[in-house]
């Protein structure tokens, strides 16, 4: 299944930030910055992360069930389910 470019950007978007969230995880560690702030970072990064895949997941699910593709679907949930 392809989802369009519209339905993606605001994933896309999300995964950005998530992207600079990480970057300064990085400048973190290389200056030695306190290990309760880093892992405290870390966690947003993965939370981050967490929510533009499930973000992902429900715009294809949106998708295939407009469509009435129920194989995609199955697929999707499949998907889904590896991110829990």
């Amino acid at each position: 299944m392809q989802l369009s470019t519209d339905a993606t950007q605001p994933v896309v978007n999300r995964l950005r930030r998530a992207q600079g969230q990480l970057a300064g995880v990085l400048r973190m560690l290389e200056e030695e910055r306190d290990c309760e702030d880093v892992v405290t970072q870390l966690a947003a990064v993965s939370k981050a992360l967490d929510r533009a895949g499930f973000a992902l997941i429900a715009t294809g699910l949106r998708e295939c069930l407009s469509e009435g593709d129920e194989a995609d679907a199955e697929k999707l949930e499949r998907v889904f389910l590896s991110l829990a």
